[in-house]
């Protein structure tokens, strides 16, 4: 405790009421953020007349399997679910990559146009996918692309917030003294960007990955124009047939969404490490 404390131990017990009313706020947020994620996993075991039941029940009364066993028998989820795995994996990779090449050669290098070329890619990120979606679906459908996986990626290969990410962190939090000092040692580029600035763009790389991950993992408007095959659908795709024009199946649909939720889960948790470990690792000593 601090002399001033010592002297007001009012503004102590101030600030620590005040941090009692953050921290229920917060903590009241947070459960009803849950709230939503724990009503989906109890539907995925509710029998249909508990499902329809009101008020709804948090824990089933009579929890069954049988929405999950219909589930894996009569769709092929595991194929969705791979489906997705595959296409969020190559976009996070694409993403990573051009945005820390991108990025990189944007923040560091003083080349004719670089401030045009920066502006052009910053402008793009305020267009909507939506916008140039029908372009890019008549360019896909010329070159014979749909129900591939080249055509399902080609929208979802860079990310301008990603450049953007990276240019910012490489401008701010890598200094020039010591690219510098490594040109004069006689590294070249390609070098100084795998052995240096790399392992020191750790941080907002994870995090970018974790945002690449799930633009792609949610994605839903562009795989459904392009995978026009039922076994070539990604996750939100095939969730989507759970519902149809007046009923929606809620103990099958809460039942894959359920399961579906596991892979998410696994990466975000192995990403937050890393992320962590990235940003704990990537500040420069004196």
């Amino acid at each position: 405790m601090s002399e001033h404390e010592r002297e007001h131990p009012s503004v102590v017990g101030q600030n620590g009421v005040v941090g009692l009313v953050i921290d229920a706020a917060l903590g009241a947020v947070s459960l009803m953020m849950l709230l939503p994620l724990v009503f989906l996993i109890s539907n995925a075991f509710k029998t249909p007349p508990e499902l329809l039941a009101w008020p709804p029940t948090v824990i089933p009364h009579q929890p069954t399997l049988d929405n999950i066993v219909s589930v894996l028998r009569e769709t092929p989820l595991f194929r969705w679910i791979g489906n997705s795995l595959i296409f969020a994996t190559l976009s996070t990779a694409s993403i990573v990559s051009t945005s820390a090449i991108a990025g990189y050669v944007l923040g560091k290098f003083d080349l004719p146009g670089i401030p045009v070329i920066f502006g052009v890619i910053i402008a793009t990120a305020v267009v909507p996918f939506e916008v140039y979606m029908i372009p890019l679906y008549l360019n896909v459908q010329s070159a014979g692309l749909l129900n591939t996986w080249p055509g399902l990626l080609v929208g979802y290969l860079i990310m301008s917030f990603g450049i953007f990410l990276v240019r910012q962190y490489v401008m701010t939090s890598i200094p020039d003294e010591l690219l510098e000092a490594a040109r004069v040692d006689g590294a070249g580029e390609l070098w100084i960007f795998l052995r240096i600035v790399l392992p020191l763009m750790r941080g907002p790389l994870g995090a970018l990955a974790v945002l690449a991950f799930f633009q792609a993992w949610t994605a839903f408007a562009w795989p459904l124009v392009v995978m026009t095959n039922k076994e070539t659908y990604t996750l939100e795709v095939g969730l989507a047939l759970f519902q149809t024009g007046f009923t929606v199946d809620i103990g099958r649909l809460s039942a894959a969404a359920a399961l579906a939720l596991v892979p998410s889960a696994l990466f975000f948790s192995l990403m937050r490490r890393n992320f962590v470990r990235g940003v704990a690792s990537s500040g420069l000593k004196e």
